[in-house]
């Protein structure tokens, strides 16, 4: 889940009420209008013109997340994305916000396992202003000590409100660690307290010349603008900004198989209910079966329609909360089914209902009707993402780091609309069924 400098928003869609598609109704959706350049320096810049957009969105993706924290330091690249709002040689602190807000734009941030991406949105004709100061603190960020101590003590506080004081906190952020065991994906985002307390200026000073870099940033510009004027823009303030001559550190963690199943408990302490939770290892976001897996999780959890909501809440009353949640990042995935008790039921109970209804999906394939049904509800969240400038750039930039492919943000609608019920159960089979898995029992008591 993506963690934000200023706001972190958890949306569980619930089910739309959409015709549902028969297969030879597949829409045929235009590729995104998209052009591309590299800089001498490394940086990739895509451009995404609409000649009929009033506004504009400048995004900078860095490929550097949560999975790149140096050793000892869990949480760093995400309190980093807070330091980059700091002063630089020749801009205040704040100048962001002046450059956006002040004239009716917007900007954030958000950190996850495999980038670090910012991003603004301001009316087109003030471009070019916004482009300088990305650049700038590409090339320039100075962060004093008084900085530092500032944002680290708020992302601390995120972790407690996140983690510490949600009774179900500690419960979601276990879960990565359940599927892995050497990859760094096992780590939260946010990071432990002791080790945020023991950064240092001289590591953020490394960490933004080790990644903060042209030759590790895509920049990716949507909505109102003639090309040949970014272009223009972007080799005058962001040409001049030097590649450093030392390669960039990438993680080559390779994951062991999971040789058998496990249990787990956990305790936390102001848990109202018990929650249960199974989580399986997955392919990565590129693999041939990511889109039948993002089919299968809808199938079981995307609203209330779903099957284990239907099963586990709305029928037999056991549980007050399900999700299901296929989390393909660019290394590797996980596949996670969770569900919290309802009144005095057994969380044992709770957790064999759970895998039945799970399982249940490799034995019994949907109907025609119920995947016809899922594949509208996602393929229109997809093409709702693409009616902004803002949403169309994020889609090229999740397949640029995901999958390796700017272009493959337009194969992406074409693959949700081919998967089949044989698809379906296919990969329920392999990556559920046939996969081992961690069950994980949280309740109340001192935690361990």
């Amino acid at each position: 889940m993506p963690v934000t400098r200023r706001r972190l928003l958890l949306v569980v869609p619930a089910a739309l009420a959409l015709p549902t598609l028969a297969p030879a109704a597949a829409l045929r959706v235009p590729p995104l209008a998209l052009q591309s350049w590299r800089l001498p320096n490394g940086l990739q810049v895509y451009a995404l013109p609409d000649a009929a957009a009033a506004t504009v969105s400048v995004q900078v993706w860095y490929r550097v997340g949560a999975k790149d924290d140096p050793p000892g330091r869990s949480g760093f690249a995400h309190l980093f994305e807070h330091l980059m709002y700091k002063g630089t040689r020749h801009m205040p602190a704040e100048t962001i916000d002046r450059l956006t807000e002040d004239v009716g734009g917007q900007n954030n941030a958000f950190t996850v396992d495999d980038v670090t991406v910012y991003h603004s949105e301001v009316p087109a004709n003030h471009l070019e202003p916004l482009l300088w100061a990305e650049a700038e603190r590409m090339a320039h960020l100075e962060v004093d000590q008084a900085s530092l101590d500032s944002e680290r003590h708020v992302v601390v506080e995120e972790y407690r409100e996140r983690v510490l004081a949600d009774p179900y906190g500690r419960f979601f952020e276990a879960l990565p660690a359940l599927a892995f065991d050497v990859h760094p994906y096992r780590r939260g985002v946010i990071g432990r307290i002791d080790d945020l307390r023991a950064a240092t200026l001289d590591d953020v000073r490394a960490f933004h010349r080790t990644y903060y870099r042209p030759d590790n940033a895509a920049l990716i510009v949507a909505g109102g603008f003639d090309v040949a004027d970014l272009a223009r823009w972007v080799q005058r303030h962001f040409g001049p900004v030097e590649a450093p001559g030392t390669p960039i550190p990438r993680v080559a963690v390779v994951e062991p198989p999971r040789r058998r199943d496990e249990a787990r408990r956990l305790a936390a302490p102001h848990v109202p209910l018990p929650a249960v939770a199974l989580v399986w290892r997955a392919p990565g976001a590129a693999h041939r079966d990511a889109a039948a897996l993002q089919v299968a999780s809808a199938l079981l959890a995307g609203g209330h329609s779903s099957r284990l909501h239907a099963a586990l809440v709305r029928e037999r009353h056991l549980a007050n909360a399900v999700g299901f949640g296929a989390d393909l990042r660019a290394d590797a995935g996980t596949l996670a089914g969770w569900a919290i008790a309802a009144g005095g039921v057994p969380p044992a109970r709770l957790l064999g209902v759970l895998a039945a209804e799970t399982l249940r999906l490799a034995e019994k394939p949907p109907s025609a009707a119920e995947l016809a049904k899922v594949r509208a509800q996602l393929t229109t969240a997809a093409l709702v993402e693409r009616e902004t400038p803002a949403g169309r750039a994020e889609a090229l930039g999740w397949a640029l780091v995901l999958r390796g492919d700017a272009h493959a943000a337009d194969r992406a609608l074409d693959e949700l609309q081919a998967v089949t019920a044989a698809d379906v159960q296919r990969v329920a089979r392999e990556h559920l069924l046939r996969a081992r898995r961690v069950a994980l029992t949280y309740v109340q008591g001192a935690p361990g």
